[in-house]
């Protein structure tokens, strides 16, 4: 698949409400997805019931705590308070730009809203990983080269 038609699916991707889209052509296989640019909302509940009643917004709250909980003790490791800035897809997380490069970030140091963390390479394709608030890294969760996961909590930002 050449270079024009990819930038075309991504305007494309980029008109539309699409979060993500994927062509195939013969062997070939391009998937493209959006980032989110805005501040994380928790992902609403699935509720099965009888009843179409919407969830009241302190259950949601506590289904999505409840999740971080369970997501953090499935994975060992206690999250520090803060803000944690999660995977947006699954890759290598890479903390330079090159291999001798300084990190995008360190332990302690301020960041801004929009300011890049690390990189994701998927697909061969280099996805920055923005900050999605203002604060100070408190903690770095993944290491240079490890694959990550979908959601895997990557900085903690407080």
């Amino acid at each position: 698949m050449d270079l024009r038609k990819i930038k075309k699916l991504i305007d494309l991707l980029e008109e539309s409400d699409l979060a993500e889209i994927e062509i195939k052509e013969g062997e070939e296989s391009v998937r493209l997805s959006r980032m989110q640019r805005h501040a994380p909302q928790a992902p609403a509940p699935v509720v099965y019931a009888a009843a179409a009643a919407p969830a009241p917004v302190d259950a949601a709250r506590s289904a999505a705590a409840a999740e971080t909980a369970a997501a953090s003790a499935a994975s060992g490791r206690e999250l520090p308070d803060g803000h944690v800035s999660r995977s947006p897809m699954v890759g290598t997380y890479y903390a330079s730009p090159t291999p001798d490069a300084p990190p995008f970030v360190r332990v302690g140091q301020a960041v801004k809203a929009g300011e890049t963390l690390g990189i994701i390479e998927a697909m061969k394709m280099f996805n920055p990983i923005e900050a999605d608030v203002a604060g100070t890294v408190t903690a770095i969760l993944v290491e240079n080269g490890q694959p990550v996961e979908f959601d895997e909590p990557m900085f903690v930002i407080s």
